[in-house]
């Protein structure tokens, strides 16, 4: 029998008129029905709908995997996004209990980044993009020039990598504005979402 985990669920899309999000609560609803389906205990953040940040940081502390859903915007995260992260990860290392510090010491030569105290927890980002799929992992391509799209978000998967988190590789949905693939995205990443405990 599987282990019951404690799921956070982080719906970082923000809302504009030609992006109404419904591509991205879809996969918010997906990933809570297949996970409660197994069990798990599922807490929901939707960062548009407001947020109390001692809320968000006691539900840092209680989940065992956080999965923040987004659309890319300009190469990274909604602003709104950027400010909740600032605002609850501050707070985390302020109680000292996630990260005493970049894990760097006058006495050791541990590296920077390795002081998170978080060892046990996961970390999976969902992300929809414009970019097609072939944009990707291709030296030949103009502007990511074989990086992955895990690549191109590491500014959010270290965040959780430096409080210690282990950073799970990340979903994405590809093309979605001029060539959106979305009944095999879904299976995709249902097929995903079922190996994460295996």
């Amino acid at each position: 029998m599987k282990k019951t985990q404690n799921i956070l669920i982080i719906n970082a899309h923000q809302f504009y008129p030609s992006s109404e999000g419904k591509l991205n609560q879809s996969l918010v609803d997906l990933v809570k029905e297949l996970l409660e389906e197994e069990g798990h205990q599922l807490k929901l953040t939707k960062i548009d709908d407001g947020y109390q940040i001692g809320d968000e940081v006691e539900k840092h502390e209680w989940a065992d995997l956080i999965i923040t859903q987004m659309p890319v915007y300009w190469f990274g995260g909604p602003w709104p996004y950027k400010k909740y992260i600032d605002e609850v990860m501050n707070e985390l290392i302020g109680r000292r209990n996630l990260a005493l510090s970049d894990g760097r010491s006058r006495y050791h030569d541990k590296p920077y980044g390795s002081g998170g105290l978080d060892h046990g927890k996961k970390f999976l980002l969902s992300t929809t993009w414009n970019a097609p799929k072939i944009a990707f992992d291709d030296q030949e391509q103009y502007l990511f020039a074989g990086l992955s799209q895990d690549d191109v978000m590491i500014g959010i998967t270290s965040v959780y990598k430096f409080m210690g988190f282990e950073i799970l590789p990340g979903f994405a949905c590809y093309d979605v504005k001029k060539a959106p693939q979305i009944e095999e995205d879904f299976k995709r990443y249902k097929d995903k979402l079922a190996n994460i405990f295996n």
